[in-house]
């Protein structure tokens, strides 16, 4: 009997770091609260710190902001090149704002304040896939789970 109750809790916490390893993120725009602003310079755009992220399927982009004064719109290539505010795909106005990265692709979300997104509040963010590590990288991985398979199994056991 312990020697099942090992087995299983070896098995559970087995399940438990692959499902950690594959969950979905909740990222906060920009690293920080109240980021959903006209930036002080290009180098402190969004888009500066989009470049320097990563971001997956099922990944979730979170805004914090004053929803009295501003909002996120997600809109179309040309909206976001045009800083057009008439037509968003989608209208977020409640100041804690999570959107779902539910396709490959770019994101396009710019500032429903009016003026705005002409001086630069506006993000693009490409959802991509996970990259895949090199076949050393790849080699090393395997090799240390089947050790760490082999190390619980004699522990269950």
């Amino acid at each position: 009997m312990a020697g099942f109750s090992r087995a299983a809790s070896a098995s559970l916490s087995l399940l438990l770091l692959f499902l950690g390893l594959s969950a979905a993120k909740q990222v906060l725009v920009g690293g920080k609260e109240n980021a959903w602003k006209i930036p002080s310079s290009q180098s402190d755009s969004l888009n500066q710190w989009a470049q320097r992220s990563r971001f997956q399927a099922g990944d979730y982009l979170v805004w914090k902001y004053d929803g009295g004064k501003d909002s996120v719109l997600q809109v179309s290539r040309e909206d976001y090149v045009n800083c057009s505010t008439s037509n968003p795909i989608k209208e977020y106005n409640d100041g804690n704002t999570k959107v779902k990265l539910d396709r490959p692709g770019p994101f396009y979300f710019i500032s429903g304040a009016k003026g705005h997104c002409e001086e630069g509040q506006k993000l693009v963010v490409f959802e991509g896939p996970a990259v895949a590590p090199t076949s050393s990288a790849s080699a090393l991985q395997g090799g240390l789970l089947m050790a760490a398979l082999g190390v619980l199994m004699m522990w269950a056991f």
